[in-house]
């Protein structure tokens, strides 16, 4: 069954930008090009059938293309120990909005797991649960606490699948609908 999740992708010259960021932290690993992308809903394994249902559901959604820019690091912890660093996006209104009417649309065709506060960011890198190098990534935040971008557009959600690989995920886009007035 796939994992599938619905995403905003960056343009290539962001994604440049957010690899320069990709440094200082022995253990991490950092995504792919393929992987930079902001999570909207995350939904988990679904059957065939209601793959085609969420495409068609993520294709009802209105909304127009959002401007945002690069904004701060930060990082997630799970168990009391770091396990992503991030690059935030502002202004969080517009893709907080966005981010509701996703869920509003696929409401009706899957439940997901437990919701967490949507936070608006763009992964950098995972770390293992048993990494040890706090002061790496407490130098890392303050080193990069400033990163900033010029203002860009996220112009289409997408729909990728989610397998899980040696390596690290691998994504593909399933489906991609534009973002218009």
């Amino acid at each position: 069954m796939p994992r599938l999740f619905a995403a905003l992708r960056p343009p290539p010259e962001i994604r440049d930008s957010l690899r320069a960021v990709m440094t200082g932290v022995s253990a991490a690993r950092w995504q792919s090009d393929a992987q930079l992308h902001l999570t909207l809903r995350y939904l988990g394994e679904v059957d065939a059938g209601t793959a085609q249902d969420v495409t068609t559901a993520l294709a009802a959604v209105c909304a127009r293309p959002i401007t945002v820019q690069l904004a701060g690091v930060g990082a997630f912890e799970r168990r009391g120990r770091v396990d992503t660093l991030w690059v935030g996006l502002t202004p969080h209104d517009a893709l907080r909005r966005l981010h509701h009417a996703v869920d509003r649309a696929l409401a009706a065709v899957v439940a997901w797991p437990a919701a967490r506060t949507f936070v608006p960011h763009i992964t950098v890198a995972r770390l293992a649960h048993g990494a040890k190098v706090a002061d790496e990534i407490a130098q890392w935040q303050r080193f990069h606490a400033a990163v900033a971008s010029t203002a860009f557009d996220f112009t289409h959600v997408s729909l990728f699948e989610s397998e899980l690989a040696p390596g690290g995920a691998e994504y593909r886009e399933v489906s991609r609908r534009p973002l218009q007035d």
